[in-house]
């Protein structure tokens, strides 16, 4: 190992696991240093609001790299630690505590945090966010301890987190100032999709109202809405979106913009210093914009190619932005990046639940759905790749191969 070189990870989450792994694959023989404020090994997420969250897998299981991987490549992980200053001039970061790291490269990856409900009563107990193990665990255990779950939020950790809470058996109420659940992301159709799939399988729905209020002495107990009805509720999750931790990039003086904005390479406004993961607004040749995505996929492999890339290799980070989903019987897998104003082509049916779904521009496809329809993603990513304009009629025909569309 070359001592005079150091690789700083800032944040031991998936992107930073994989930053430290995509560096030693490149070949890079210089320090590596993995720096984590959670006291346990970097571990994957998603399983967090499904399978975790109902108790039907370890927790163990969900870690990113075995136990000994870190000591086997040389590479120091600090857990239970923080970087509190980024000094881009001396190259040197301050620990909580006061110890220093010099670096010659770094990559941040401080993820985001979940956005905070700011009305009266947010702090009771019993009041919950998921984001963490230690969360899911937690929130595991409220709602086998019984009551009625109260989730404020029909996005995506909103909506998995009511369809594991009632596959445990638990009363739900499913709460957004959205007509529909996803509506942001998927639109009307598809929204009405999952407003039905959480309706046939016991949800009550409160959709087009906010909440103003948490009432309870000491524990929360009512959740008030904006058109005045007051739900019971014993547990209440809030899943409304994260903010990204940008303070520590943006003190550093990098620039910052929903993330810290990063070129196709990954690399921040300060040379030698990259993003990846939930932080990361990274420059998408394909869109022809800044994207800054969500998802496990994006953070494992922005993590692997912005530790390569602080290795020394230039490549360009070109995948499309890819995510899954689980709730009750239907399994859905999305790639691409649609934006409102795209129209919507359905292959399949969307009552059954078993379908492809088009979002498109004048024929030109901007992000592709399987629903419950397996072994087409690579298809779907080629299609949206591709980029050329398709008639929607071909679309929307099953019998069209969809390799004839890629």
């Amino acid at each position: 190992m070359t001592a005079d070189r150091t690789l700083l990870i800032v944040g031991a989450s998936v992107a930073g696991a994989k930053a430290a792994e995509g560096a030693r694959r490149a070949g890079y023989d210089g320090r590596i240093v993995l720096v984590g404020a959670e006291n346990e090994r970097p571990y994957e997420r998603p399983p967090l609001s499904k399978d975790v969250l109902r108790g039907e897998r370890d927790a163990e299981t969900t870690r990113v790299h075995d136990e000994g991987y870190y000591e086997e490549h040389d590479i120091e992980l600090l857990t239970g630690r923080a970087v509190q200053t980024l000094d881009l001039g001396a190259a040197q970061a301050r620990l909580d505590g006061g110890e220093t790291v010099g670096f010659t490269t770094a990559v941040l990856a401080t993820g985001a945090e979940p956005r905070r409900l700011p009305l009266p009563g947010a702090e009771l107990d019993g009041v919950h966010y998921l984001r963490t193990r230690a969360d899911s665990l937690r929130l595991g255990d409220a709602i086998r301890g019984g009551g009625r779950v109260a989730v404020i939020g029909a996005g995506w950790i909103g909506s998995e987190v009511a369809a594991s809470a009632r596959q445990l058996g638990a009363e739900v109420v499913l709460i957004d100032p959205e007509p529909l659940p996803l509506r942001r992301v998927m639109g009307d159709q598809v929204g009405e999709m999952f407003r039905a799939l959480h309706a046939e399988n016991g949800v009550a729905l409160r959709l087009g109202t906010g909440v103003t209020e948490l009432q309870g002495t000491g524990r929360v107990a009512n959740v008030v809405l904006s058109d005045g009805r007051v739900e019971p509720a014993d547990v209440v999750v809030v899943g409304v979106g994260v903010v990204p931790r940008v303070d520590l990039a943006a003190s550093a003086g990098l620039k910052v913009d929903n993330g810290v904005l990063v070129d196709e390479h990954l690399e921040t406004s300060a040379p030698g210093v990259y993003a990846a993961g939930d932080v990361a607004s990274a420059w998408h040749a394909h869109y022809r914009t800044h994207l800054r995505v969500e998802h496990w996929a994006n953070a494992l492999n922005q993590g692997l190619a912005a530790g390569a890339n602080a290795a020394g290799e230039r490549t360009a980070y070109t995948r499309l932005p890819y995510f899954f989903s689980d709730q009750y019987d239907l399994g859905m897998e999305y790639v691409g990046y649609s934006q409102p104003g795209d129209d919507l082509v359905v292959r399949g049916s969307l009552a059954d639940r078993e379908l492809i779904a088009f979002w498109h521009r004048d024929g030109v496809v901007s992000a592709a759905m399987n629903v419950n329809v397996w072994d087409v993603v690579e298809d779907l990513k080629a299609i949206v790749e591709g980029g050329a304009r398709q008639d929607p009629a071909r679309l929307a025909d099953p019998e069209v191969p969809l390799a004839d569309l890629a």
